[in-house]
């Protein structure tokens, strides 16, 4: 009754199957990628069978290829030949089982064990104009007949190919530390007392969805009146394979009607909680990786003690609060 994900080649010589597309990087080690390729031999010639896994950067369209524009990177690839047999054995699982069942005796099975500096798979969501595949970072499983695995200047037919794409996903830890504090003292014109702004989070790390409580102490000890309270989100990308290219757009922006008079405090907190729904539209915003057009998330934050050398795409967050004040003041 498990679900199987299959492929089969043009040719039907070839077809790919994986148990699931998801899997989990734990930071010290990662889900093993174990698959079965059910081969048919006949009329191979001198063309053996390989399976590889490809972790790559996409950073453009695949029309510009046509024009000598290289639009793939390979981070880090594997390959392994399946047929003739050259001595790839794997230790079956329970997943390898579950999927010779369904090869049948034409079954081969193969792991792949992805490295723990590896990028997670992320997309940078397209514009609504744009066409091809999304530019990002991305994990593709795939076999083919050639006569060697990676020559250059072999010529290998679509048909001669089946692949399927999966996902590197990052888990949070289940031990997150205590939330930021942030403090703030602003002074204004006409006024010789200022105005005082902590704001907090209750703990470090948020899932998708959750609803995110930000406790805000204010103390205005001048005679302006605090009018409204702004809080936006913004995501930060580095995209730190080709380029230096670091932006930051903005994912949220709620403001409040909360008041703080002359001379008064306030306490309180005010619930956000970003969401992908609300930003469709914003091109190049980073999304965790997607699999066809399958719903996804605002990508998560990439967690530290990776390989910043190795890395496509680095994600982070950043909270910001505004006070505005009457007089066109702003803290």
């Amino acid at each position: 009754s498990k679900r199987v994900f299959k492929k089969t080649s043009g040719n039907g010589q070839l077809t790919l199957y994986l148990g699931k597309r998801d899997y989990v990087d734990h930071v010290d080690s990662v889900d093993a990628v174990e698959g079965v390729l059910k081969i048919d031999p006949a009329d191979l010639g001198d063309r053996k069978v390989w399976i590889q896994l490809a972790c790559a950067f996409r950073y453009g369209r695949e029309d510009l290829d046509v024009i000598g524009l290289s639009f793939r990177k390979d981070i880090w690839i594997q390959h392994i030949q399946l047929y003739p047999d050259a001595g790839h054995k794997p230790t079956l699982t329970e997943m390898h089982n579950t999927l010779l069942q369904k090869a049948g005796e034409q079954g081969h099975a193969f792991t792949f064990n992805i490295p723990t500096n590896l990028p997670c798979s992320v997309t940078l969501q397209p514009g609504p104009d744009d066409k091809g595949k999304a530019c990002g970072v991305d994990f593709e499983v795939k076999a083919y007949l050639a006569k060697s695995a990676d020559d250059p200047d072999e010529k290998i037919d679509k048909k001669d190919t089946c692949r399927l794409v999966i996902r590197k996903i990052q888990f949070a830890p289940d031990n997150t530390g205590s939330g930021q504090k942030a403090e703030l003292c602003k002074s204004f014109m006409m006024s010789d007392k200022p105005v005082f702004l902590e704001a907090s989070l209750d703990k470090e790390i948020y899932y998708h969805g959750d609803s995110i409580p930000v406790t805000l102490k204010i103390k205005n000890e001048t005679n302006k009146v605090v009018k409204k309270i702004k809080v936006t989100v913004d995501q930060t990308t580095d995209v730190v394979l080709y380029s230096a290219d670091k932006y930051t757009k903005n994912v949220l922006c709620e403001e409040f009607g909360e008041t703080v008079e002359g001379n008064a405090t306030f306490d309180k907190t005010l619930s956000i909680t970003p969401l992908l729904a609300n930003n469709k539209e914003k091109r190049g915003l980073a999304l965790d990786g997607r699999l066809k057009d399958e719903d996804t998330n605002l990508a998560s934050t990439t967690m530290s003690g990776m390989d910043k050398e190795i890395l496509g795409i680095l994600v982070s967050y950043k909270i910001k609060v505004n006070l505005m004040v009457s007089g066109g003041g702003l803290c």
